[in-house]
């Protein structure tokens, strides 16, 4: 092979070395999720160099043209520094960035954050509590992870006097529509009982679409109230709904190891 040859093997394998899954590039650049990302990718809202993606694809951020929602991706914003947001969510307020119906969302209350954020998984509409918020699609996207058994804990008041014959149907866990969930670590919170409500501390280690709600009413014990106060001992602090705060280099430190993700020279503890 002659020099000529050779120079051009040498930069065609810098490239392929260069390149990542479409995904990830696009977690990244803080725009969403790499989960959420999977999505776009199969709607049709992302192309590479004018052509529709795949799931699979890999791309250079420094090369290829990158477009999601027909918004080119700059290069620089995978490069930004990462931030890390713990934020009180109030009820009513909506777990997205933008909504169509114009219901409050969690943007509204970033206000001072220089970078664009998103969260990591989401609480319903009437859910209240621990929200994190990043843009390491990394670290997210190992939060997110069915095996990594995150523990997320809840505070929660559901109607009636629920019996400890119920609760253990919880602990063992139980047959819902997508599946039986997991065994959920759950005690009474007998200093907030009523007559006619019960309160309960709820440990779960996964995140389906509505699932404490979805699990109570399977016991005939609607969810009056929701809160999230934990997310693997991360807590809300002294945040008020509607109040955020940078992660502490502490919190950082267990939440990386826990999910066995390392922090990069971007990763910013203010």
């Amino acid at each position: 092979m002659n020099k000529k040859n050779s120079n051009y093997v040498t930069i065609a394998i810098q490239q392929i070395l260069m390149e990542e899954r479409l995904q990830k590039i696009i977690a990244s650049s803080g725009i969403t999720s790499r989960r959420k990302a999977e999505e776009m990718i199969l709607e049709g809202r992302v192309t590479v160099n004018g052509k529709a993606a795949v799931i699979g694809m890999k791309a250079d951020i420094e090369r290829d043209h990158i477009k999601v929602d027909g918004k080119l991706i700059n290069p620089k914003a995978a490069n930004q520094r990462r931030v890390y947001i713990k934020f009180n969510k109030p009820d009513e307020v909506v777990t997205t960035l933008t909504d169509p119906e114009g219901r409050a969302t969690v943007a509204d209350y970033l206000a001072g954050i220089g970078e664009r954020v998103y969260p990591v998984g989401r609480l319903d509409y009437h859910t209240e509590g621990l929200l994190l918020l990043t843009n390491d699609g990394d670290l997210a996207f190992a939060i997110l992870h069915p095996a990594k058994k995150i523990p997320k804990t809840y505070h929660v008041k559901v109607k009636g006097e629920i019996t400890e014959a119920s609760l253990d149907k919880l602990r063992r866990g139980v047959r819902l529509e997508d599946g039986m969930t997991m065994p959920a670590e759950i005690k009474r919170l007998k200093s907030k009982d009523t007559v006619s409500n019960t309160w309960l501390e709820i440990i779960i280690y996964e995140g389906r679409k509505r699932q404490i709600r979805r699990m109570f009413t399977y016991v005939k014990h609607p969810v009056a109230k929701l809160k999230r106060v934990a997310i693997n001992g991360i807590t809300l602090g002294n945040l008020k709904p509607g109040q955020w705060a940078y992660m502490t280099q502490d919190e950082l430190h267990t939440i990386f190891k826990e999910v066995g993700v390392k922090p990069d020279r971007r990763t910013h503890v203010p």
